[in-house]
């Protein structure tokens, strides 16, 4: 079996469950009229930062890492706007679906290249990895071009194959910065936290469409090598008032 079938094997696994656990909500959530878009948008896990397995309460440490923002476009609409399809999947069941898809295939995807969703959103996850090296940052851009490509090549085609849904079309933001790690909340609730500006940069840069855009503090921290075959090119995206954005191209 190729990496293209354990992913999609993988997926659609999740997927079941998915179905399941729908199938055990889906009376109450009708009955009741709930809106849980808001609960769709917090973060549902505690986090393992990478090179931070253990964060004592009142201390804080400082880390490098580069963050990644992966974010499905139009996921709001996509909750509150009805969608006709012969399947008859409602809107929340099409967030439902459609975000254990990606976030089933970033877990796969950022776990290869050595790093840890801390995040998980609505609309996508955030991921960190821990960066002391320059060349650490390859590992980044492959963890991101893989989910982007795996998005069209598997998870697209099989939320098609059951659900009759469109395309996903979702933006990477990617940034590098120091981040303190600590410990948020109080007492019996807290949650380790990686406190930085590459998760904020990094989150302005998820709007692109089916794109991956760079921030500043990458392109800088980025390897120069001699006749070097990648460049970075400036992108002009909605938050580029106070973000920089870049895509990598071949030269």
């Amino acid at each position: 079996m190729n990496e293209n079938e354990k992913i999609r094997e993988i997926i659609n696994a999740e997927l079941d469950n998915a179905e399941n656990i729908w199938n055990d909500v889906k009376d109450e959530i009708l009955e009741k009229g709930v809106r849980v878009f808001c609960s769709l948008n917090e973060s549902v896990e505690p986090s393992k930062i990478p090179g931070f397995p253990f964060v004592k309460s009142g201390e804080g440490k400082v880390g490098n890492f580069s963050a990644m923002v992966l974010d499905i476009r139009n996921s709001t609409q996509h909750l509150l706007q009805a969608y006709s399809n012969k399947t008859g999947v409602s809107q929340l069941q099409r967030v439902l679906y459609e975000t254990t898809a990606i976030n089933t295939l970033g877990l796969l995807c950022v776990d290869k290249y050595g790093g840890a969703i801390t995040e998980f959103l609505g609309d996508g996850f955030l991921a960190l990895f821990e960066t002391k090296e320059k060349k650490s940052v390859y590992k980044v851009r492959h963890c991101a071009e893989e989910c982007l490509k795996y998005t069209l090549e598997i998870v697209n085609p099989i939320l098609k194959e059951r659900y009759n849904l469109p395309d996903l079309k979702i933006g990477i933001g990617i940034a590098y910065s120091q981040a303190i790690v600590t410990l948020i909340g109080m007492e019996n609730h807290y949650y380790p936290k990686a406190i930085g500006e590459c998760v904020y940069r990094a989150s302005k840069l998820s709007n692109g469409s089916n794109e991956i855009l760079y921030g500043d503090s990458i392109k800088l921290f980025w390897p120069k090598t001699k006749d070097g075959i990648l460049s970075f090119k400036e992108k002009n995206h909605k938050n580029s008032e106070d973000t920089k954005g870049y895509i990598i191209y071949k030269k």
